[in-house]
């Protein structure tokens, strides 16, 4: 049953119709992921499901007595309040109804107040709160306005769930959240017993949270059964059927209009339901709207750096009595891409401007490469003259850019970036946050460099966007510093990754996100098996012995049932690997989107467990190889 929908829903901003006849609705308990380019609309949608903003036309619905939440890109949080006063303003009906009960103003319908305090709970306001603050494990004491970004946002999610709403709408709400912060928040929204509708480009988190997948595509909302990865599968069936369509069409509007401009011979026998087609025809490819261009992106290497860009030897970094940095030794080579993983405030800036030279560390060495040039993307976009126009900000005082051996007009390269040349002479501060970001690549790009640094490039950027950067990444034949939480973006990109790892120890591992997930997995569950043992030992008086014999290295032998298991492993294993190959083949191909939502889930689902029983099987056999 739908808890809210919306029909023949219009809305526009100048030309360009953000919402042209689209239908939509939410079911209860449903976790829709909303998706679409760039200036689509998406936020604007989620204004007017809460009611900030109205439609030009159409129909918005809702059942009765349903509250919903919003929680904006960037909210807005009183700066000079406590964490636990600003969560508690989504209890403030809570908190106004037992004040008024509790005044006894004799003008008041006691017996009303009394049976809405009933209804909602607001006896216990502060015990809510209170189990908020503990499951987001936030201090209600501190002030607002001394938190990191991605602490304001846990308070702005504790303020929309305290509310306990029948409907939580988010906007890109893993914007400044790091890894752990991320996975946290999968956690709870997944436990979320109400309905949820969300913005976000952050792939993995699509996968892990949604069941439904809905795109904003050329004023159209279209719904998708499953996560991001069987979204993908279907949308790419569509858009080739779509496209199949349009060329005969064309073909077709080609040919009469062809035979329309004939001579007089045919012109006397020319049918009138024939030309009546054509005219619908004509209507109907004015009114079409074809697929947005995609972004082009090319980067000029400039010069090779030397084969050393760096090479750090025990180096360490302290501001006061707090160490940021301890004992990490590295190279980096030109042509890697690393990624440096960690929570906010970890120092990861810190240590990413010791590699490149700018910040002296206090202890150890540093040796730089030669032929160094780097560019930076700067993650807050502070580098940005927002009262400069696009033209300036990517070749100032020339109308002429050139990209390695190319010479592009400055319109034609932002046209690459999708900004129309009626942009080019428009301020930075008329763009969205996604469209700055688009500048900012597009400035970055414009110029030679064979170091990239790039600090949280994936904010606000649509997926489609995304994975062209990923493509020329990959393809850079440069080195790749990437500060990220979007754990699909930097598996894609990276080739080795810098983890913090607590008390400012850093550690470099060999691949991606997953690689260091693993490894680290695995180094965990040997550490615990091993302590165990080792605690037995300690406690163990040494017994006296006349002579120590020598030591000789032997392993336990396997038991009967542990050989059999053992041997038994690898056919397991290739039976799960065939399996999963079949799947993936399945979710790949069009003709699973023919079978229902229901038989999508079961391959979707089941495809996720193989990779859990794949990875348990790996670490048992590890183990019985160990014995």
């Amino acid at each position: 049953m739908a808890v809210l929908s919306l029909s023949n829903a219009h809305l526009a901003f100048g030309h360009v119709a953000l919402l042209d006849g689209a239908n939509f609705s939410l079911e209860v308990g449903e976790r829709v992921g909303l998706i679409g380019r760039n200036g689509t609309g998406k936020s604007s949608l989620l204004k007017i499901l809460t009611g900030l903003e109205k439609l030009d036309d159409g129909l918005l619905q809702q059942q009765q007595g349903l509250t919903n939440v919003y929680v904006p890109q960037e909210p807005e949080l009183r700066g000079d309040a406590t964490i636990f006063d600003v969560i508690s303003e989504g209890v403030a009906e809570h908190k106004a109804l037992r004040e008024r009960y509790e005044i006894h103003d004799e003008n008041d319908d006691l017996a009303w107040v009394q049976e809405r305090i009933e209804h909602i709970g607001a006896w216990n306001w502060e015990q809510r709160v209170e189990e908020t603050l503990h499951r987001l494990d936030l201090d209600g004491s501190r002030l607002v306005g001394s938190l990191s970004g991605g602490l304001k946002k846990r308070v702005a999610l504790g303020r929309a769930l305290v509310a306990q709403p029948d409907v939580l709408l988010l906007d890109e709400p893993t914007n400044h959240l790091d890894l752990d912060a991320i996975t946290w928040l999968e956690g709870l929204l997944n436990d979320f017993k109400g309905s949820l509708l969300l913005i976000t480009h952050d792939r993995a988190f699509l996968d892990n949270v949604a069941n439904r997948i809905v795109e904003l595509d050329r004023g159209q909302l279209r719904g998708y059964p499953g996560n991001y990865a069987a979204f993908q599968a279907a949308k790419a069936y569509e858009l080739e059927n779509e496209a199949l369509f349009n060329a005969r069409f064309d073909k077709l509007l080609a040919q009469e209009e062809v035979w329309i401009r004939k001579g007089v011979e045919a012109r006397r026998t020319r049918s009138v339901a024939r030309i009546q087609r054509l005219e619908a025809m004509r209507l109907a490819h004015a009114a079409r709207r074809d697929v947005q261009g995609k972004v082009r992106l090319d980067i000029d290497t400039g010069g090779a750096s030397g084969k050393i860009v760096a090479e750090l030897e025990d180096v360490g970094k302290s501001y006061g009595d707090r160490a940021i940095v301890r004992g990490f030794t590295s190279t980096i080579l030109r042509g890697d891409k690393v990624g440096l993983i960690g929570p906010n405030g970890a120092g990861k800036t810190t240590l990413l401007k010791m590699i490149l030279g700018e910040l002296q560390p206090d202890t150890g060495t540093v040796r730089l490469g030669s032929r160094m040039t780097v560019a930076y993307f700067d993650q807050m976009r502070d580098t940005l003259n927002l009262d400069a126009t696009l033209a300036d900000t990517i070749s100032p005082g020339s109308e002429w850019i050139e990209i390695g051996s190319q010479k592009k007009h400055v319109k034609s390269y932002l046209g690459d970036f999708l900004f129309s040349p009626a942009r080019a002479n428009s301020p930075v501060r008329t763009l969205s946050g996604g469209e700055r970001n688009r500048l900012l690549l597009a400035r970055l790009f414009a110029r030679p460099a064979n170091v990239l640094v790039l600090d949280e490039p994936t904010n606000d950027l649509d997926i489609e966007t995304l994975e062209l950067l990923e493509e020329l990444l990959a393809e850079y034949d440069g080195t790749v510093f990437l500060v990220s939480h979007d754990r699909r973006f930097l598996d894609n990109v990276v080739t080795s990754t810098i983890v913090y790892e607590g008390e400012a120890r850093w550690r470099e591992y060999e691949g991606s996100v997953q690689d260091w997930l693993t490894q680290s997995k695995r180094a965990a569950a040997l550490q615990a098996k091993s302590a165990p043992a080792a605690a037995a030992v300690a406690v163990v008086p040494p017994a006296p012995a006349p002579e120590p014999a020598p030591v000789v290295a032997t392993k336990r032998k396997l038991s009967y049932k542990e050989q059999r298991e053992l041997e038994e492993l690898p056919k397991q294993i290739a039976a799960l690997e065939a399996e999963q190959k079949q799947l993936n083949a399945l979710l790949a191909g069009s003709e699973l989107y023919t079978q229902g939502a229901t038989r999508i889930a079961e391959v979707t689902d089941r495809a996720a467990d193989i990779d859990a029983e794949l990875l348990a099987l790996m670490e048992r056999w590890e183990i019985l190889e160990a014995k």
